[in-house]
């Protein structure tokens, strides 16, 4: 990738239909990558555990956590170190950690316990019998993994936390009945290409372009997230912003903040909806859309409202793309210098990871 925009021109249409190209980005990708995996009313007593599997039908790497007697948070490998049979099944409160294979026992933070019938069993137990650690943050009330440690976590987060951490997104509330996921049928990496731009908004989504100023709307980019910022156009519902806010003094109507790989946070006078992009094969990508509620009065109205037609558009330009892209005819296209900074950065991250460069 060429690092000035002006001259630079898109990722191959290869990258989003070559299948042993698509394979790879699970190791050089999202294994290095920090991941959402749910917020901390979940684990809220002490004994709490709560199994996931991590990009279901992708990595598919089954997650256990844990809230233990001394209070503390833990974050590891499901998987049992005897035979490999997942530890826990579903999410409770437990005293310990028991694997309904053979009966090994673990506590709560991992630690190997006891095994049936190992009396015999010479250097035993290890390390290695323990269940491995896996790399974890909090944010907020939010929880983030990393399989791999690749990317340091406080660089991902640093530009959301300056920006909008004044909001009490510790108080905002998961509502399930709001949140749904959606099956696309094209390649993930394009739905992040839509949304990485407003570009498209006058031409694709009429309803959304009414509540915001397209001419006020601007792209700003960091080390590993990029921001974009949506102004009000008119009396829609803006954010009540503090003093010390760099944007004190303007109608904002959302802040969409996209952080490397495939994670969008879209903050809204009423909360927060979280965007987790899910590969399942080279052309299909679910799309879960996680609604957090902060100011339900406010709900449905201004630039966050009619959430889902929204992401019905985005959903049928995607997969046109999708198709478009395999034609014999199109390999890559150019950027447009004022409008599509977002998405040149995020091929420029694509391309270094692959090159394992960062």
């Amino acid at each position: 990738m060429d690092d000035n925009i002006a001259t630079a021109s898109t990722i191959s249409a290869k990258f989003y239909q070559d299948k042993s190209i698509f394979e790879t980005t699970k190791d050089l990708i999202f294994a290095r990558s920090w991941q959402f995996l749910g917020d901390l009313n979940e684990l809220k007593a002490p004994g709490s555990v709560i199994p996931r599997t991590l990009l279901e039908g992708f990595l598919d790497e089954p997650i256990l956590l844990t809230r233990n007697f001394d209070d503390e948070l833990n974050c590891m490998a499901n998987v049992c170190t005897h035979r490999g049979f997942k530890v826990i099944e579903k999410g409770g409160n437990e005293r310990n950690l028991r694997c309904r294979y053979h009966g090994r026992k673990y506590t709560l933070n991992g630690k190997f316990e006891s095994m049936p019938e190992f009396e015999k069993t010479e250097n035993f137990p290890t390390e290695s019998d323990n269940l491995p650690a896996i790399n974890f943050r909090i944010w907020k009330n939010l929880i983030f993994v990393n399989l791999a440690r690749g990317i340091d976590f406080d660089k991902l987060i640093v530009a959301l936390d300056k920006r909008i951490g004044w909001l009490p997104i510790q108080d905002f509330t998961f509502t399930p009945s709001l949140s749904r996921d959606y099956l696309v049928r094209a390649n993930w990496a394009l739905y992040c290409d839509n949304y990485l731009e407003g570009f498209h908004i006058p031409y694709v989504h009429s309803s959304l372009n009414e509540a915001l100023d397209y001419r006020g709307y601007t792209t700003e980019l960091f080390e590993l997230s990029n921001l974009q910022l949506g102004i009000a156009d008119g009396a829609e519902e803006t954010f009540e912003l503090p003093q010390d806010s760099q944007d004190y003094g303007k109608n904002i109507a959302a802040y969409y903040f996209w952080v490397w790989t495939n994670m969008m946070f879209n903050f809204y006078p009423w909360g927060l909806s979280i965007n987790i992009i899910e590969p399942i094969d080279v052309n299909r990508t679910k799309v879960r859309f996680l609604t957090y509620m902060w100011k339900s009065e406010l709900y449905d109205k201004g630039a966050g409202s009619g959430l889902d037609r929204v992401e019905r558009e985005d959903e049928n330009v995607v997969e046109l793309v999708q198709k478009g892209i395999s034609s014999r005819f199109y390999n890559k296209g150019r950027f447009s210098p004022t409008q599509e900074q977002g998405v040149h950065q995020f091929h420029t991250l694509i391309s270094r990871l692959m090159k394992n460069s960062i």
